[in-house]
């Protein structure tokens, strides 16, 4: 995508944060279902060093994953562009919100030939991953994962990084 394409764009770069839950004080149905309301999705594009929030990619149809045509063989799409899908989770914790899961997930997409390549169970594992407060970013290149950092680091001042385990801080390049 061009730098005039994503300027046109409305900026979405806003994390969800875990809201009330929605079944308190409630019984039956949706007991036990999983909220997505504290997750969000980040694209990353190492290809044109940029990082931004996607919310579209919860249902497969965020700016990278448009027009064109899954494969689940990653070899169908030989000269594609990685692209980073990660699944971050907020949690408010005592100094306040803080990125409490991150799992990475690629993208592989050539648009050449409108085909494109994602393992759907590793998107659904990473998701699961995100939402369970575990870090999982260590199969992501070290350019992704820097992106990634400064994105996360100096995401609306900086304070729900500096409120984030070390855990997260010693996954990610300095």
């Amino acid at each position: 995508m061009s730098s005039d394409q994503s300027s046109n764009q409305k900026k979405t770069n806003q994390f969800t944060i875990i809201k009330d839950d929605p079944n308190d004080g409630h019984e039956g149905y949706g007991i036990g279902s999983i909220s997505l309301e504290n997750m969000s999705s980040v694209i990353i594009d190492p290809n044109e060093d940029q990082a931004f929030v996607d919310m579209e990619a919860m249902h497969a149809r965020s700016a990278v994953e448009r027009r064109v045509k899954f494969q689940s063989d990653r070899d169908a799409v030989p000269n594609g562009l990685v692209y980073w899908v990660v699944w971050v989770t907020v949690e408010k914790g005592e100094n306040g919100p803080y990125f409490a899961g991150v799992g990475g997930s690629e993208l592989v997409v050539d648009r050449s030939i409108k085909r494109a390549y994602k393992s759907m169970p590793e998107h659904v594992k990473h998701m699961e991953d995100s939402l369970k407060g575990k870090i999982r970013v260590e199969h992501m290149d070290e350019h992704s994962k820097k992106l990634l950092k400064d994105f996360l680091a100096n995401f609306e001042g900086g304070d729900m990084w500096k409120n984030s385990t070390d855990e997260l801080k010693n996954a990610l390049p300095n």
